[in-house]
């Protein structure tokens, strides 16, 4: 047996994570809480783990990274296998929630094949997040709360020790890059709506994470500049070393039209001289835009690995 499972029980107890954000005056404890503090940590640890590094480049892969990919992989094969259904209305595809009642359904046997015997305990609080992760089946809706979710579900995992230190790199550009893929496929499969988009003043209509690490890689490369992601030759060549490029990739297949109308703050951002500004500004926006706003982080849900209490270490 390896060391992982004779590994000592955590002296902790699990709980189902709540809601605690319900109106905006509880914004000020999530600002102050151990939870946002774990999660930005977690955030700007993952920035700095991925600075100057492409997608293809050589890191290592634990085996619970290859078991979130394998689990990545379950949630695009029930996508295959619940096609859209015949409906009047053009957006949010209602075969979107018999997909989502599956995830509901498994999602804590989906983690349960991720993490260690002694760990099983801590199953149905991380899957929480993940199911919180794909979008809302009410709405049919997917945006950067949700996206928070998966973020959140990595760091429940890092917490509980299943995910390490090395496993920086693969955490960003394997699972994350394979969820986007995912997120990406059921936006388009079921025309899931912008989570109360900002529409052309967001970043973008569904994510915002992976511009944030995604500028990170760019950081000091030796000619790819910001002015030049709204050249369409350059994505097309980089965009598979590059997760900002990809980013860029995907919303000019969805969208039409000029770049600068659809994409009004990411045209801005071109303007940045260099990409460590805009990773710098990226994170601000990020606070400022998602982590401070009540509309997303209402939904957002607190247990024992992400607490709402204040702030201790």
């Amino acid at each position: 047996g390896t060391s992982e499972e004779v590994a000592p029980p955590l002296q902790q107890s699990f709980m189902i994570p709540k809601k605690e954000i319900n109106m905006v005056s509880d914004m000020a404890k999530w600002k102050c809480s151990q939870a946002y503090a774990d999660y930005m940590g977690f955030i700007l640890t993952l920035n700095e783990g991925v600075r100057g590094k492409k997608l293809t480049c050589e890191y290592k892969v634990s085996e619970p990274i290859e078991k979130l990919v394998a689990l990545l992989n379950t949630l695009d094969r029930w996508i295959d296998e619940t096609p859209p259904v015949d409906q009047p209305s053009r957006f949010g595809n209602k075969a979107f929630r018999t997909w989502y009642a599956k995830l509901d359904q498994e999602a804590e046997k989906l983690v349960a094949t991720v993490i260690p015997k002694h760990l099983a305990d801590a199953a149905p609080e991380v899957a929480v997040y993940l199911k919180e992760s794909v979008g809302n089946s009410t709405r049919i809706d997917y945006g950067t709360g949700h996206e928070a979710a998966f973020a959140a579900f990595l760091c429940c995992l890092c917490k509980i020790g299943v995910l390490r230190v090395d496993d920086q790199m693969a955490i960003v550009f394997k699972v994350f890059n394979r969820y986007l893929e995912v997120m990406r496929k059921l936006q388009k499969t079921y025309r899931m709506e912008p989570a109360g988009s900002q529409g052309v003043w967001g970043l973008d209509d569904f994510q915002f994470l992976p511009f944030i690490w995604g500028s990170s890689q760019l950081i000091d490369h030796p000619n790819l500049e910001p002015r030049h992601f709204v050249d369409e030759k350059v994505v097309n060549e980089n965009h598979k070393d590059f997760m900002f490029l990809e980013c860029i990739l995907f919303i000019t297949e969805m969208k039409t039209g000029p770049f600068a109308e659809h994409s009004n703050q990411l045209w801005n951002i071109s303007a940045v001289p260099s990409w460590s500004k805009v990773n710098q500004g990226l994170i601000r926006m990020y606070k400022a835009e998602c982590l401070e706003k009540f509309p997303v982080i209402q939904h957002f849900k607190f247990g024992s690995l992400l607490p709402i209490q204040p702030v201790t270490s």
